[in-house]
C-alpha cells in the first residue's frame, strides 16, 4: 500500500473527520466567547473597577536609554488574561451544565413501552387459552 492510499485511509476514519470538525467549531466558538469577553464582558467590569485597564500594567525593570527600549514586565497582560480564561471557562461550565440538564430531561421522560412482538402476542394468547381450560 502507498504513502498516500495509508494516508487516505487514515483521513477518511470517522474518528479524524470527528475530530477535525470538532476543531474547526472548537476555533469559531472561541471567537465567538473571546468577543463576548472583550466587547460584553469587559466593559462593564472596567467600569465598576474605575476604568482600570489591567493590559496597560507594567513593572519598569530599566529605562530607556538611547534607543534601547525600556525592559518591562507586562503583569497586567497576564492578568488579563487570566481574567479573560475565568470568564470563557464559567461561560463554558454554564453552557455544558445547561446541556447536561436538558440531556437529563429528555432521560427522564417516561418513554412509552414497545409494542409487543409477534412472539410475546402469540405467548399472551396461547397463556390464555391454557387460563381457559
Amino acid at each position: 500500500m502507498s504513502m498516500l492510499q495509508e494516508f487516505k485511509t487514515f483521513a477518511m476514519r470517522g474518528n479524524v473527520v470527528d475530530m477535525a470538525v470538532g476543531i474547526i467549531m472548537g476555533g469559531a466558538f472561541g471567537k465567538i466567547v473571546s468577543s463576548f469577553v472583550a466587547d460584553v464582558i469587559m466593559p462593564p467590569i472596567g467600569f465598576l473597577v474605575g476604568g482600570v485597564n489591567f493590559t496597560n500594567l507594567a513593572l519598569t525593570m530599566k529605562e530607556a536609554s538611547g534607543e534601547a527600549a525600556a525592559v518591562t514586565l507586562n503583569y497586567g497582560k497576564f492578568l488579563q488574561s487570566i481574567v479573560d480564561f475565568l470568564i470563557i471557562a464559567f461561560a463554558i461550565f454554564m453552557a455544558i451544565k445547561i446541556m447536561n440538564s436538558l440531556k437529563k430531561k429528555e432521560e427522564q421522560a417516561p418513554a412509552s413501552p414497545p409494542p409487543p412482538t409477534n412472539e410475546e402476542t402469540l405467548l399472551a394468547e396461547i397463556r390464555d387459552l391454557l387460563k381457559q381450560k
